[in-house]
């Protein structure tokens, strides 16, 4: 099957720093890819080259072939690629249906952006149907918890109509209940044809939704496969605990909520 999103040695420096350095990847039509690592392994600004946030150095990203590095974050989502943030970025003033209108006049460049207000609130209210989000929809963002602020960010997503969606720790800092609820709205969105990667520092939640899991250290990619697979990898388990001097190094977790 052919990708419908690839990367080919895709490089980010940071004058000296090697944030992203020659990696490649590719999203398949309808998978789930999940995307881990250490501290300043580089998964976030990939993600943000993906989205159009900073340019790449070197290497390329093609959506269906199309060869979209650099395109400015906006042409990116109208491209069909959508990303939702580590902290959520809501407009603390609009109400929960009006920050999903406005993602919704960011979508692809097609005949749905001439339709009338009236058509972008009902697609609004469908997708805070979708998140569980429907009956809160005229409070504002201050009102919610963090479980519902981080649906929020993703109903901000999807109503841009992505066929990509790029999520950005969506699981991290919830209660086990409410990370099941996520866990089980991510397989929802699957379903709607969407094809996904995540980032995602809750590992048992990120290996029990993903396809394929990628793995980052340093800014290169170490590992690539099944969930099982990734996880019985030398080279993934040296990343997270390091080379055994015979000390405790705690759970893989620890230390992993931040990235460069």
């Amino acid at each position: 099957m052919s990708a419908l999103l690839e990367g080919d040695r895709v490089s980010r420096h940071f004058g000296g720093l090697k944030a992203v350095d020659e990696v490649g990847f590719e999203l398949r039509e309808g998978e789930i890819l999940g995307l881990i690592g250490p501290n300043g392994a580089g998964k976030t600004t990939l993600f943000s080259v993906i989205a159009g946030s900073i340019r790449p150095t070197s290497g390329s990203v093609k959506l269906e072939g199309d060869d979209i590095s650099g395109r400015p974050a906006h042409k990116v989502v109208r491209a069909g690629i959508c990303r939702t943030h580590q902290i959520v970025r809501s407009f603390g003033k609009l109400s929960l249906l009006d920050n999903v209108v406005v993602g919704a006049f960011y979508g692809p460049m097609t005949a749905q952006r001439a339709r009338s207000m009236r058509a972008a609130r009902e697609e609004a209210m469908d997708v805070l149907d979708l998140v569980e989000l429907s009956d809160r929809a005229h409070d504002l963002p201050g009102q919610l918890t963090l479980s519902g602020r981080k649906k929020l960010e993703v109903a901000r997503a999807l109503a841009t109509k992505p066929r990509v969606l790029l999520l950005d720790e969506v699981v991290a800092g919830l209660s086990p209940v409410e990370a099941g609820k996520m866990v089980d709205l991510i397989r929802r969105i699957r379903t709607k044809g969407m094809s996904i990667i995540v980032i995602e520092h809750v590992l048992h939640a990120l290996m029990d939704l993903s396809d394929r899991v990628m793995v980052l250290d340093y800014g290169k990619k170490i590992a690539e496969g099944t969930p099982q697979e990734v996880v019985e990898d030398p080279g993934v388990i040296e990343a997270y605990l390091g080379k055994d001097t015979g000390d405790d190094p705690g759970p893989a977790e620890n230390g992993a909520s931040s990235d460069a």
